[in-house]
């Protein structure tokens, strides 16, 4: 079911406590000389409306929401960006939208590796008002970690920045926004961490060109499993979060 394709009486009559919201969040920033701004949101996209058709009397699908937290891309250009707090304040708001209106169960299901931060924190503020909900929220990628790091070849296993990962992805679902001709190599990654611990560091510190890993070694086959995979493990992933018992005490959850 799509939020946005449905009227509201049609919305009037879900049950409430037996469907999963899913709210796609993602992100308009450049992604290197290969790759399209809307790489997060093509692709979070893709992967929530598959999600949606194969679990359609399941998923109440919202309309991803393109806008994310992107001040680390900025100095690159190519970028819309929200401030933390206005990011935190939108995804507030939306998920009081729907659990005002009487859902029980929201999934931020995220496509930027720059919101994961502000959404948990969305979250917590929710949690203080809403504490007989289920609120959950993740990268689209990690439920199929496993899967990811058999099929990448290279050093970086990890999902990075228009890299092997994102540019197979694209090269899947939408080879059509992908330059072949400035796939290459990316270089060393300037670390975030020292010792375990945080350092903030934009991309332009981090990166020589805006992107990570080794987008040269993407291909289309790659891209075939890796969405596979994904769309398996979110499949189990929505079923188990359904079957999540809600409860507003541990004695609700023994």
């Amino acid at each position: 079911m799509k939020y946005h394709e449905l009227t509201a009486t049609q919305l009037a009559e879900i049950d409430r406590e037996s469907v999963l919201v899913v709210i796609p969040i993602a992100a308009v920033e450049q992604h290197g000389p290969h790759m399209p701004t809307g790489t997060d949101t093509i692709l979070c996209t893709a992967v929530a409306e598959e999600l949606e058709k194969q679990l359609e009397s399941q998923i109440l699908l919202l309309p991803t929401t393109w806008l994310g937290a992107s001040a680390h891309h900025l100095r690159f250009g190519a970028t819309i960006d929200s401030s933390l707090d206005t990011y935190i304040s939108t995804l507030c708001d939306i998920g009081r939208s729907l659990l005002d209106d009487g859902f029980k169960r929201l999934f931020f299901l995220n496509g930027h590796g720059g919101n994961i931060d502000p959404m948990k924190i969305a979250l917590r503020d929710l949690q203080l008002d809403y504490q007989d909900a289920l609120l959950v929220a993740g990268c689209y990628w990690s439920v199929a970690n496993h899967e990811r790091e058999q099929v990448l070849e290279g050093d970086h296993k990890f999902v990075g920045h228009a890299c092997e990962f994102e540019t197979s992805l694209m090269l899947h679902v939408r080879p059509d926004l992908v330059d072949m001709d400035n796939l290459e190599d990316a270089g060393d990654l300037v670390p975030d961490q020292i010792d375990g611990l945080f350092v903030s560091r934009d991309m332009m510190q981090r990166t020589a060109n805006g992107y990570t890993g080794r987008p040269d070694l993407a291909t289309a086959e790659k891209g075939v499993k890796l969405f596979s995979s994904i769309q398996t493990r979110l499949a189990s992933t929505v079923e188990t979060l359904l079957g999540q018992p809600l409860g507003t005490t541990y004695s609700d959850f023994e």
